[in-house]
């Protein structure tokens, strides 16, 4: 049974983890027979925004905490991730993946990314182990792999923000994904597309099927 490590950068599509993604992804993976384990940051998310307003609220809040509430507790802080335990990795999007796994939200094509979410990710890299990112989540991708294939739709600035940090973006539909072989990386827009649960879920499904293929 394959074992695929999930990094969740939060609680809400404005600041942290998209919910539905997130959920969609467990849910896939479960249903193609294997096992997740959640992670996430213990580290404070960039702001915290009011999802009823989308307006920023002055309390702090822990990434790894929020993180906790859509994976029912069962998560671990990043840190104590062991690649070696795991088959593959997957990433759901959600603004928490720009802001808080790494600032692109703010620096776009100067943007830089967390430490402890670089260490982790680029293990599964140089083990030449498969990975998925969704939604926004391909904004990390440049730091890990060097001249990866990836797409977020077809949002034309923020492809050339990825393009300037040395990604080749290629347009995808909402249902469909980029897979890059040589570097085993699947991607999909979902909700940078997605105009409901039924089309992110189409495209999450596919990354999910691909991500354990590539195994």
């Amino acid at each position: 049974m394959k074992k695929v490590a999930v990094l969740l950068a939060g609680n809400g599509v404005y600041d942290g983890a998209e919910i539905n993604e997130a959920i969609l992804t467990l849910l896939h993976i479960a249903k193609n027979g294997a096992t997740y384990q959640c992670f996430a940051p213990d580290i404070e998310q960039l702001h915290t925004i009011n999802h009823l307003t989308g307006e920023e609220m002055s309390e702090k809040r822990n990434v790894l905490v929020e993180a906790a509430r859509i994976a029912r507790g069962d998560i671990k802080a990043l840190n104590h991730l062991n690649s070696d335990q795991f088959d593959a990795l997957i990433v759901p999007g959600g603004f928490g993946a720009a802001k808080n796994l790494c600032d692109f939200a703010v620096n776009g094509a100067q943007a830089t990314i967390n430490n402890d979410v670089l260490n982790a990710c680029k293990k599964f890299a140089n083990a030449n182990k498969p990975a998925g990112y969704m939604c926004i989540a391909p904004a990390l991708i440049p730091f890990i792999y060097d001249d990866a294939k990836i797409t977020i739709g077809n949002d034309k600035d923020t492809a050339a923000a990825l393009t300037k940090l040395g990604a080749t973006h290629l347009n995808c539909d909402v249902d469909d994904v980029v897979i890059d072989h040589h570097n085993k990386i699947v991607t999909t827009p979902a909700y940078m597309l997605a105009q409901s649960i039924v089309e992110a879920d189409a495209g999450i499904e596919k990354l999910v099927k691909s991500v354990l293929a590539l195994n």
